[in-house]
């Protein structure tokens, strides 16, 4: 199950993973080492740039383009929350600073990951002072994307974000 929700994922998440159960499920502790070993001959993998990725049989990758949205992505969501892998995919690191000192910050207290259509393009801090949305936006490329569907979309998210906080 857990493979299902956050595959691909690199070999050492894979053990990390499995190595929490566990916490889960204590009397299963013995056991663990065996099922990673069997989840590792069951899973379909592959090795990329010296990285042993796993997913499940089967799985297969879409096909479509990717859809023309921009999201803001809450530090601990399944696309975001194993760092490691965050970083293998898009080439940056991000880091969740809200428990780092204001001085050190890079991105942000509460930086939420940019995703615009299938590649994570920058972050953005979003807070409401005085009854309105304020936002700064940071981009990997330190520019947005210069596309005007981006900047319609970043809108449309922005919007979504002022109706789930009732502004």
């Amino acid at each position: 199950m857990v493979i299902g929700i956050y595959a691909p994922l690199p070999g050492r998440s894979l053990s990390f993973l499995v190595s929490r159960l566990q916490y889960a499920v204590p009397h299963w502790r013995r056991e663990l080492k065996s099922a990673l070993q069997r989840a590792r001959e069951r899973l379909s993998h592959a090795r990329v740039d010296g990285v042993d990725w796993y997913w499940p049989a089967g799985e297969r990758l879409p096909r479509d383009a990717p859809e023309q949205l921009v999201r803001l992505l809450a530090p601990f969501d399944p696309v975001v929350w194993d760092r490691r892998r965050f970083e293998l995919f898009w080439g940056w690191a991000y880091r969740f600073e809200a428990y780092t000192p204001p001085a050190k910050r890079k991105l942000g207290y509460y930086a939420l990951p940019l995703l615009w259509r299938d590649r994570m393009v920058g972050w953005g801090n979003v807070s409401v002072t005085g009854g309105q949305l304020r936002t700064e936006v940071g981009y990997v490329g330190a520019r947005p994307p210069q596309d005007r569907v981006f900047r319609r979309e970043l809108e449309a998210e922005l919007d979504r974000m002022r109706a789930f906080l009732g502004l």
